[in-house]
């Protein structure tokens, strides 16, 4: 069984925007990334994004949280 993933056009700058205003990447988030690394046809700007996130969680600017959204 294949699932087709298909994301928004403006989704992961919206997120990317989200996390880096809040500083936390909430568990949505984290599965609106991982469906941005499978689909596979990022364009630069959005591997630079990406890579960006990464780093801030990586150098402790950026938290994962288990919530499942920011919007409480």
């Amino acid at each position: 069984m294949s699932h087709q993933l298909n994301l928004l056009p403006t989704a992961l700058s919206d997120l990317f925007a989200e996390v880096t205003s809040s500083g936390n990447i909430t568990l949505a988030d984290r599965y609106g990334l991982k469906a941005a690394i499978l689909e596979g046809c990022l364009s630069e700007e959005e591997q630079t994004s990406l890579d960006r996130l990464l780093y801030g969680v990586r150098r402790g600017r950026l938290q994962m949280v288990n919530e499942i959204s920011a919007v409480m």
